[in-house]
């Protein structure tokens, strides 16, 4: 048996929640590595990550370095004297640092490798209709999301699950499978699996804004997959033409309608209660929306407000 001394490094919320499984399990957390405070907001105040929060709150060291492979960061990761590294949803590290600790530095990655490496996994895997994913682990190499695998755990994914949901799931599986690769490194009885290449891999890119654009001419289910794949964050989002007037929708929650019709993709059917648009094989029913400029509410409310002409369309 190893006496673990651990490195974590994270940022955003779904780091937290395997931290925190870490720090409530007893593990020696010697130090958190987290992005920098950046500026935010119309007075471009400091914010702090999710996972700096926390380690504050805990008394934990923190380190924000600007630049993995500066001297003096390094110095003062090795001063920490951690035998095993733990990265979730950090960034790619040098060689130089991964390399150092002992017993190695292992990434927690939500789907099931070597499909959906990449930035989004979560949302490519709903927004691409699969039925499940999972968490793996693995011993970081020079590539993203590329190395040699410790474990993996399933995860069923629901018909109408959207990406918040499954982010807190996968985020709860993630910090077990994550205790269970601690325990066997600690014991020394773990093996690896190195990760298959091909080239019909599907891949989890970063989602940018022309990503999260709706193409309403696509069949109705991938329209559905689409909106809940990017929901809450960040966002499927379409032009609505009213008025001679372009707005910027986003969406949020929607139903999806089997349904024959002759509509064009994108015409839009409402009354003074709901709203549908209609797409190949049915209608997307809009539920929670938010108008350019505007809070995010539910559809009716919007109604209430909103004088839409009867030729109002999606595009």
């Amino acid at each position: 048996m190893t006496d673990i001394r651990i490195v974590f490094m994270g940022t955003p919320d779904f780091a937290v929640g395997i931290l925190n499984t870490l720090y409530e399990k007893g593990y020696p957390i010697v130090g958190v590595i987290t992005a920098p405070d950046r500026p935010a907001g119309r007075g471009r105040k400091l914010n702090q990550s999710a996972v700096k929060e926390y380690a504050i709150a805990h008394n934990l060291t923190i380190l924000q370095p600007t630049n993995l492979k500066h001297p003096e960061f390094l110095e003062e990761l090795k001063s920490l004297e951690a035998n095993l590294q733990i990265v979730v949803a950090f960034r790619m590290l040098p060689k130089v640092v991964w390399q150092l600790p002992e017993l190695g530095t292992f990434n927690l990655h939500a789907s099931l490798l070597p499909e959906y490496r990449g930035a989004a996994p979560i949302n490519w895997a709903i927004m691409n209709g699969e039925t499940k994913t999972g968490a793996t682990t693995f011993f970081i190499d020079e590539k993203i999301d590329t190395g040699a695998i410790i474990l993996q755990d399933e995860l069923p994914i629901a018909p109408n699950e959207d990406a918040g949901t499954l982010h807190d799931r996968l985020m709860d599986l993630g910090a077990l499978t994550v205790l269970k690769t601690v325990k066997r490194i600690e014991e020394g009885d773990f093996s690896t699996s190195l990760q298959k290449n091909s080239t019909d891999l599907k891949l989890a890119y970063k989602l940018d804004r022309e990503t999260c654009k709706i193409d309403w001419s696509v069949p109705l289910q991938k329209i559905y997959d689409h909106i809940r794949g990017l929901s809450p964050y960040p966002a499927a989002w379409g032009t609505l033409y009213m008025h001679k007037e372009e707005v910027i929708v986003k969406i949020y929650k929607v139903t999806l309608e089997r349904e024959e019709h002759k509509l064009r993709p994108g015409t839009l059917v409402f009354d003074k209660k709901e709203m549908r648009v209609a797409a190949e094989g049915g209608f997307i029913k809009l539920l929670e929306i938010q108008l350019q400029g505007k809070r995010r509410m539910a559809t009716e409310a919007v109604l209430n407000g909103l004088n839409l002409p009867e030729n109002a369309i999606f595009r």
